[in-house]
């Protein structure tokens, strides 16, 4: 029967189909979310990046392992069905030979992405991490009057940190971004700051600004629904390693690069706030915290 000539050579495909079983079953031990025995509802700095690196770790593992077993599958088949023809039909290999190509260019593809994203996710945690223990030489004991919480959930999106203070609340976003090379092999490390864009050497981008100015927006209507009073709260875009020009920047956002950033936000007055409303404020924003936390946690493991 010519069906079977088609059939039987799938059986050379088990073995391979019980290595890919393995594959996806070791990657489904993976799970980077660890729960702690202690109520603490306090995001580490940099975990949202910490848990898209486990992730893009797990595609890298994923197209790494699954990439030479699924594109030597069309050989293997190919290979099987020279048993049970007897006349080989050279087009028909070719067309074996083809697919195997270019799923060896598709899977290659996508471990060049992973790869990329796995080099910008380093950076930018690396950046995080930095700013995260630059701000935590604000904290004091709890009667000081500072309170720092990294990877603030929104609605659709997540602030890199929400700094509390006697004078105000501060949205902290971070920017990595890898210093240019001049012509001359020298590093450039300047950026302009303009209104709605920042200059660097060699490009331009809108989206950091953008981004801070709607952790604010988002931040200071949500606080005042909760609190039933306006709260001051003023945008803060930090990018390591650079020098910042500010001459052409808007007041509305503060963009440094980082060193000495407690100082500088223990000495920003943005507005008024009374102790209340201050002790409120950071009393709403452990909540969310907490529930937030709660949620990812109760979510189940993929």
């Amino acid at each position: 029967m010519n069906w079977l000539e088609y059939l039987l050579p799938l059986i050379f495909l088990f073995p391979m189909a019980a290595m890919g079983g393995i594959v996806l079953a070791l990657r489904s031990l993976h799970d980077a979310r660890v729960q702690s025995p202690f109520n603490v509802p306090l995001r580490e700095p940099g975990q949202a990046l910490r848990h898209r690196l486990d992730q893009a770790f797990s595609s890298l593992f994923l197209n790494g392992a699954l990439g030479p077993i699924i594109s030597l599958a069309p050989l293997v088949y190919g290979m099987g069905r020279m048993l049970f023809v007897e006349k080989q039909d050279w087009v028909e290999w070719a067309l074996y030979g083809l697919l195997s190509t270019l799923l060896v260019l598709a899977f290659s593809l996508l471990l060049i992405r992973d790869y990329q994203r796995i080099r910008r996710l380093k950076l930018g945690l690396a950046c995080e991490l930095a700013v995260g223990q630059e701000l935590e030489r604000m904290v004091r004991p709890e009667a000081h009057p500072y309170f720092v919480f990294h990877d603030v959930p929104t609605d659709s999106f997540t602030i890199d940190h929400v700094v509390v203070t006697p004078h105000g609340v501060f949205v902290v976003e971070t920017r990595a971004r890898t210093l240019a090379i001049g012509s001359d092999g020298k590093e450039l490390n300047s950026v302009a700051v303009e209104r709605e864009r920042l200059r660097f050497p060699h490009w331009q981008e809108r989206r950091p600004l953008h981004k801070t100015r709607q952790g604010v927006s988002w931040l200071t209507q949500w606080l005042e629904r909760r609190c039933g009073v306006p709260v001051p709260v003023r945008g803060v875009l930090v990018l390591p390693g650079w020098q910042v020009d500010t001459s052409e920047a808007a007041p509305d956002i503060l963009v440094v690069n980082g060193e000495q950033l407690a100082r500088q936000l223990a000495e920003l007055t943005p507005g008024q706030m009374s102790d209340a409303i201050h002790d409120k404020v950071i009393h709403i924003l452990i909540e969310r915290a907490r529930l937030m936390e709660l949620k990812h946690l109760r979510q189940p493991s993929v």
